[in-house]
Order: structure tokens, then sequence, then C-alpha cells
């Protein structure tokens, strides 16, 4: 029985007034409980007479690409049918296009005093008539919301988003049908705020006006009848406008709300001479409220403060119940961490992040309207009755993105951090990637979003995000020759050019693409893809490499020789050529994808003179690189510096250099994503999963156990005791080196290569049994792909996967220590398996078991660490005596028995006693798999 399930129109849901480009990729789910035969597929679109008929066509995707001519402001329904020899099956959906290139008949109005906080506009009229369509065509500078007949149009907050407001300004499109009251009077009514526009906003202290000095709205609200018959009420001198409620409002400020403010003084609004050129259909996702969250516990804190906690980070805003007399004010401060038991909120810098409430007496739920916040703690003053807990919620607010992937595993502790890294992500995907939500920043940083865009497109459904994000970006490099700065929209700073904060113009295209197979987002952004390559070349005084330009080199790293210098220890020129070479690259892959011959054998040589210019100037003939830094090693694994017969050198070198780091990080912004997956990908998984789960510093672990619920900024953002790290820069809500989620997905999960948009999808975990039982998904365009694994209790260590795969999508296995065949739903098979449709279990017997034992060469913390191990091994020699002692494990912790014995000559091992003991270590399973062990003997 086959049937259809999910239908998206260039990766949105039933999209409404969205700048669909006339490219329409119309893309479905099925399912179907039985194996289909020959499948054929159909799509038709229909605006009020049929104008698309793909005809009936083989099944080979799940997708219709196709160009129409669309016109404004017009419904097209589509229907998708699916048929094979047993069954014929079909399911609708619906588009609608916005204003398009029609121009506005209506005008930007305003009041005339540019220094109102919060001015309204408002328009009655009368219906004479049944009204059977409504559409609202809107816009407003700052921000704004629109009310209809005193009821909120829409579900989303902060419209019209983040652009740069002097270039492109969007258009919401809402259907208002259904709040239109029958032959009655009526009244819609706009209210805007300050925001990104008009507010305090920028990095640095921030600037006021950086696109304007004047709210302003644009609106069309055009009305057909049951007649026939149509009207259009626009914004123009006919409108009434006065000042609001928001006494100030901005979005790093928060805001101030007089509720006991009479709305008076009404008077004719004013036509403003601002640009209709810059309007456009929307290409932002609304930022909505997606989830609330309860208060967890109401705190009285030492200073006498109370505190609400809602025990997560997040952005959004506090609401509360009001039971407040009139004339009652309440003040709402918010926080991420509480220092010595006290509200704290110094890491926000000059964000005041606040809102002031004046009480009318009335009881009803509060909320800010023109600003949000990044918080986990609110302390409130000036109430006058006791808090409850259910009076106040966190609303939850980001763009409007759907989830698509998960991981869980046997380690709680991890299952944390990888809901800390969605978390941030939640947080900072708030209509453009932004660094933090709380402080006086919020900007959209291009390298954060490079960096973490890998990790971001398997968590969410981030193709419209980001390709909204890629156009800020072209307008951005438009202004600037092709150099892109270092956030967009850019808020008035020309600062940028760096690299990797640079390469977000490449880099962040190409993976949207890579998880989707959709050029569209190539074809938007190409030529400034080009751009930017072109633009390192003019600015580079070395031929075929990338020097003599400002860098932020391996931000944040830990091996830098100047603290103050957060920019570490690898070269930064080797840094920055090698994505010199890589953006290369990209425009190569991009021209070929687009049918741009020429460009791409260009770009391609470029790519290959940058890869040499690299490798004669930074590694030798025999394979050594020049940098001996962690993150330098790294780049040159993940991007082929080094010819495959040298790899193996580079990879011993790498693993001497985390030997000598005491197999801890020392990388930043750009190492972090990719040293795990290097180890990974060159036989040193043990390894990436033994540095992955360091919990003490630097870690990702050691963050949640000092009570993380987002991704830091900084390794130690919260030093060991609970204190604030002095060193400044600290937000608790930044989503970079959360980037090691992608390889939990890839190399621990399995998900480890797909092509297609995930037609096509190649299933090959690493197995270690630090990680027994894992459970995830990846939800495509397909549908959901499930995926599960346990290392088993039994005596043979029997591995048992599960896969659920969706209707289309083809998986191929493969599976690590399998010395013949495996058992697939009953039967034997070999691998690789080919997968398509269905449910499946695998299990087989490793030819070596995945239970570790402790050997000689491990550091000796990992020894001491085990009470029953050295309870055994002290008899033997007294070295064990002396690393009982604290401070001397401290400092010989990191160092194997071998090491220890020429270490340390007033402590000899004998052959013997090594004899002795390396027979005890070889036998004993490390602390973890002999707990493991013992749960099996007791089943």
């Amino acid at each position: 029985m086959l049937k259809i399930k999910d239908i998206l129109v260039n990766h949105y849901t039933e999209p409404l007034g969205y700048d669909l480009d006339n490219h329409l990729r119309i893309e479905f789910s099925a399912e179907t409980n039985q194996k289909a035969g020959v499948v054929q597929k159909r799509l038709t679109i229909n605006a009020n007479k049929p104008v698309y008929d793909s005809q009936w066509q083989q099944y080979n995707n799940n997708y219709f690409d196709l160009e129409l001519e669309l016109k404004p402001r017009t419904r097209y329904e589509i229907t998708i049918f699916l048929k094979d020899n047993k069954t014929k099956t079909s399911k609708n959906s619906f588009f609608e296009t916005g204003k398009m290139n029609e121009p506005f008949t209506a005008e930007w109005i305003g009041n005339q005093n540019k220094d109102i906080q919060n001015t309204l506009l408002k328009k009655a009229f009368v219906l004479n008539k049944k009204v059977v369509k409504a559409r609202l065509y809107i816009s407003g500078l700052g921000v704004y919301e629109a009310v209809l007949n005193k009821k909120k149009i829409g579900n989303e907050f902060l419209a019209p988003g983040v652009t740069a407001y002097d270039k492109l300004v969007q258009i919401q499109t809402y259907d208002v049908t259904e709040m239109l009251n029958e032959k009655s009077q009526q009244e819609l009514l706009i209210s805007l705020g300050d925001g990104w526009y008009k507010g305090n906003f920028g990095f640095d202290g921030g600037k006021d006006c950086i696109y304007g000095d004047q709210q302003m709205a644009i609106a069309e609200l055009h009305i057909a009848y049951d007649d026939g018959s149509n009207q259009i009420i626009n914004t123009d001198a006919t409108w009434q406008t006065s000042a609001g409620k928001v006494t100030k409002s901005a979005i790093y400020y928060g805001e101030d709300f007089d509720d006991t403010k009479k709305i008076t003084n009404w008077q004719p609004a004013i036509i403003l001479q601002h640009s209709k050129e810059i309007l456009h259909d929307r290409l932002s996702l609304p930022l909505k409220t997606k989830e609330y969250l309860p208060v967890k516990e109401i705190i009285r804190t030492p200073k006498g403060e109370t505190v609400l906690d809602f025990g997560q980070n997040h952005a959004g805003w506090p609401e509360f119940y009001n039971h407040e007399s009139a004339g009652k004010e309440i003040d709402l401060q918010m926080g991420e961490i509480l220092q010595d038991g006290n509200f704290y909120r110094d890491n926000l810098r000059q964000a005041r992040a606040a809102f002031h409430y004046i009480s009318n007496g009335e009881q009803k739920w509060i909320r800010p309207h023109f600003t949000y916040y990044g918080y986990r703690y609110v302390k409130v003053s000036g109430n006058s009755q006791p808090l409850r807990k259910e009076d106040f919620k966190a609303a939850v607010i980001y763009s409007d993105l759907e989830i698509t992937g998960g991981i869980k595993t046997s380690n709680t502790k991890v299952n944390r951090l990888l809901q800390n890294v969605l978390w941030s992500q939640k947080s900072n995907f708030f209509d453009v990637p932004t660094d933090c939500p709380q402080r006086d920043e919020r900007l959209g940083w291009t390298g954060d979003a490079d960096i973490f865009s890998g990790t971001a497109i398997l968590n969410m459904n981030a193709y419209p995000f980001f390709k909204k994000y890629a156009k800020d970006m072209k307008i951005e490099q438009v202004a600037h020759q092709g150099m892109l700065t270092m956030y967009a929209p850019a808020m008035g700073n020309d600062n940028g050019g760096a690299a990797i904060w640079g390469d977000a113009a490449t880099v962040i295209p190409w993976t949207a693409y890579q998880a989707t197979a959709d050029p569209a987002i190539l074809r938007q952004n190409y030529s400034n893809m080009k751009a930017w390559v072109d633009w390192v070349g003019q600015a580079t005084t070395t031929k075929n490499l990338w020097t003599g330009c400002f860098q932020f080199g391996d931000w944040l790293s830990l091996d830098g020789e100047n603290s103050a210098m957060p920019s570490g220890k690898t070269d930064e020129d080797y840094i920055a050529s090698i994505y010199y070479a890589y953006s290369s690259w990209i425009v190569a892959q991009a021209a070929r994808i687009l049918g741009n011959t020429a460009d791409a054998q260009e770009y391609d040589r470029q790519a290959q003179a940058i890869k040499k210019a690299v490798r004669d100037e930074f590694i030798t003939k025999n394979g050594r690189l020049a940098i001996d830094t962690q993150t330098a090693y790294a780049l040159a694994l993940h991007f082929d510096l080094v010819p495959e017969k040298q790899k193996k050198r580079v990879v011993k070198d790498l693993v001497q250099r985390l030997k000598k780091d005491h197999n801890h990080l020392q990388t930043g912004f750009i190492g972090t994503p990719f040293i795990c997956q290097v180890l990974s990908e060159n036989g040193e998984h043990k390894l990436a999963t033994q540095i992955f789960l360091n919990e003490d510093f630097p870690s990702w672990l050691y963050e949640v156990n000092l009570g993380a619920t987002t991704i830091w900024e900084r390794w130690n953002s919260v030093l060991p005791d609970g204190s604030m790290n002095p060193e400044g820069m600290n937000s608790l809500n930044h989503y970079s080196i959360g980037a090691i989620m992608q390889w939990i997905y890839q190399q621990v999960l399995g998900l480890r290569k797909q092509n297609n948009g995930y037609q096509n999808v190649l299933f090959a975990p690493q197995f270690d049994y630090r990680f027994k039982k894992i459970s995830g998904h990846y939800h495509s365009s397909y549908g959901d792909l499930k995926m599960a694994y346990q290392l088993e209790t039994d005596a043979q260590h029997t591995i048992k996967v599960s896969l659920s795969i969706p209707f289309g999508q083809r998986v191929t296995v493969k599976l690590p220590r399998v010395k013949d065949k495996v058992e697939i739903n009953g039967r034997q098979s070999s691998l690789p398996l080919e997968l398509t449709n269905g449910d499946f279990t695998i299990s087989y017997v490793p030819e070596n078991s995945y239970i570790e034992y402790y050997n000689i060469n491990m550091p000796v913390k990992e020894l001491m660490s085990d009470a029953e191990l050295v309870k055994e091994l002290r008899p033997i020699n007294t070295v064990f005596d002396f690393l009982q002692d604290p401070d001397n494990l401290k400092k010989f912790g990191e160092n194997s028995m071998v090491e220890l014995n020429s270490l340390l000559p007033f402590i000899s091992i004998s052959d013997e006693d090594f004899n002795q003991i390396n027979k005890i270590l070889d036998t004993t399973p490390v602390t973890s798999e002999r707990k493991f062990l013992n749960e099996r003997r007791s089943l």
C-alpha cells in the first residue's frame, strides 16, 4: 500500500508569500508496507486552471525540479501521484506567491515624531460584503506586530527579521480571511519598535540608527468578495497614528512597557519617502515560540534576591501572569549563570537585557514585544505578591526550523552534551546564525556559521535558513567588492576578509547543497562564491598562498604562546591558504554543477596550484609538517594535503602531538571540528573516542560536569570552582565547538556518507565499548532513517544493528570486524549490504571483541583510577604507593609504566615485576568493560 506523506516546496511546507525565484523543487516522502514493483510518479500544478503536468514518469528520485513563470499573489494547487502495479495514490498541497515584482500601491507611513519608541498606525474600515479571500502584504521598520480586530496576525515575532535594511526589506504575507468580521466595522493596527533597524545594535558597544532613524510601515490588504469584486486597503495618509505603551525597547536593552498609559492623541499618519525598490518577498523562516519551559525552581539567593531558574539556557523571553495592582512596577533581569549562588550578568557586557512592566491592574499574561534575551535565570523584583511557578513560563523562540536529526547513547553525560549542542543551535538560529543570544553582540558571525554548518544541517532542515543567510552574505559582498564582512548583515561594519569567516561565502552554500542536492543556493550565490575567491587572489601578497592579510587564526585555541592573543600557535597563513584552496575547489564544483565548464576547469587548476604551494611551503617531501600543532595536522589530513603514502606519517605525528598534550585538545574554532574526524578516518577511532570522552579541562564533558545546558564560547568559560573565567568574552551559549556532533553522526552513529539528498546513504559505524548502545535518526526529504546498535551482553559479545529505511532510500551497510557473513532478518548474507525500504535487524559476532584490556603503555592515571586493579598491583611494586600521592599522580599521571621507570630512577621496576604487572594488565578489562562484563554475568 503506497502512501505519500510529506510534501515540501523549495524546502518549505505550504509556503505563503516566499520568494520562490521561479525555480521550484517539489519533494515528497512516501511509505509502503510491501515491496513495491515498478513505481511511477506524477506532478500536476493548477491555479484555477492547469499550469503544469509532468505526466507519468519512472520514480528514480523523490523530487521534481522545474521552472515556471509564476504570477504574483496566486495560489498554486499541487497534486503528487504515485502508482505501482497494485496501488495508485495521491496527496495535495499548495504554495502561494507574494507580491513578486508587482509594485506596491501602498505608501510607507509613520509618525511625525521620529523619537517615538512605539509607533502605532491604524485604519478603520467597514465591510459590506462577504469575504472569500483576504491577504495582508506587510513590512515594517524596525520590527512590527500587526493586529486585526484586536487579534494578533500570525504567530511570528520580530518581523520582518534581520537584513541589511538599506538593500533588502522582507514582505510578510498573511492569510487573514477568517479574521475579518462579516459586514461590520474592522480595525487594522500596526505596532512598531526600533529592533535591529533603529535601536542600538552592533559590535563594540553598538550604534543607534544604523539603517534609519524613523519607524515606519507599509501594507496592502487585498480583499476578494463573493460577488467577484476586489478591494485594496493601502497604508496612506488616511491612517491614524499615535504612541503605544512600549516606552523604550531595543535588542540589547530589552523593553519597558507601561500598561497604565492611555492611547490618545491620534493624528493623521505621514507619508514617508522611503524606497519601495528594496521590498522583497520573504526569505526568512518566521521567528516563532517553538516551546515553553516551566520554572524549575524559585531561588532565594544569599544576597536576598528572588531568582527564577528555568533549568535551561535558551533564547526568547519570559512571560508572566500579572496579579499586581495598577501602578505597580515589576522588573525582570536575565542572566545565564549564578555566582556563589547569586544572580550574575557581568558577561552580558553592556546589554541591559531586562523587562520593566507597569501594571494596569488587569490579571492577564504579559510578554515583551520588540526584543529577546538569552538566559536561564530571571531575577524578579518589585512584586508585592508571592511568586508562584505556574505564573511564569519561558517562551523559547527561534527560526521555524524542523528538527531532523538526533542521537542517544548509553552515556548520560554525552546525551546531555548532544542536547547542549541542539539548544545552542536553537538559541542562535535566530533569523541569522548568531554567535550568542545574550550579550551586546548577537551578530551573524560568518566564521561561527561556517564551522558549525555541517552539524547544523544534520540537526535541522536548515537549507532555507542558510539560503536566506547566503543572501545576506551576498549583499555584503556586493557592497564590498567581493570581500565578505566578519558578520552579515554587517550593521555598518566594513571589516572582514579573513579566512574561514570569509570562506562562509563558499562553504555554507556548498554544505547546504551537499545535504539536499538542490542547486538553488548555488545559483543564488555562485557569482559571489567566485567573487570571494577572486578577492583573496587580489588581496594576498604571495601568489598561490594567502598571506599579508588580517586573520583570526585558530580562534580561541589553547596552544598560543600569549594568552592575550587568541589566534593560537598554528601559522595563520597556513590556515588561510588551505581555505583558499578549499574555496577554489568548491567554486569549481559549483561551476560544474551549474554547467560552467570553463570556470570549473579554471578554479580546479587554481585549487591544485594553491595546494601545491602549501605543500612546498609547509610540508617536507617526506611528509613532515613545519607546524607541530594539532590543528595543523588535522587540516593537512582533512583537506588531503599529503599524498596517501605520507598520510601514515602525518597521522603518527598527530598521535605523537596529542600524546605530548596528554591526549587533550589544544585546538580552537578551526581545528576542533576536524580532530576526532581525521583520527577516526585514519585508524585511530579509539583515540578519537578517548579524547571526546575526556572529562577534565579541556574537553566537551568538562562543561557538562559543571552543569552546562548549552555550549560555551571558551573551553573554560567557567573555571573548575564554578566561577566565570576572568579573561572575558564569555558567552555560555555559543555553538562553535559543538561542531563535534557531526563526528558523532558520521563516525559513531554511522551516518557516514550520502549523495543526492540522502537518496543513497553509507551506514558504516565505528564501534567502541565506551558506547555500548547508540540510537539515532536523520529525517531527510525521503523520510526518517532510523539507526541503532548495541554491543550485546552474551558470551560472544554479539553486535546487533537495526535499521529502518524509508521508501526511495538506498542504504549501503559496512560493518567492522566481520569475519565471514552477518545475519540479517534471519538469513545469512555477505557485506556490504544494499538495503531499501523496510526494517532490518543485523547481528554478528565480531572477529575480535571490542572489550578493552589494560596495558603497560597506558597513562598510569588510568590504572590508578581502578581501585580493584591498584589493590592487586600494589604488592608487586612500590611505584603504586608513590602514585597514591595526589601530587605525584598529577605530575606523572600522563606517563606510562615504561616511561616512569626511566623518569624515576629511585623506583626500579625489575623485569620480573614488569612481566607480572603486564600479565595482570593484559587480562583485566578496563573499569567500564569490567562493569559491562559483570552485568553480563548477572543475567
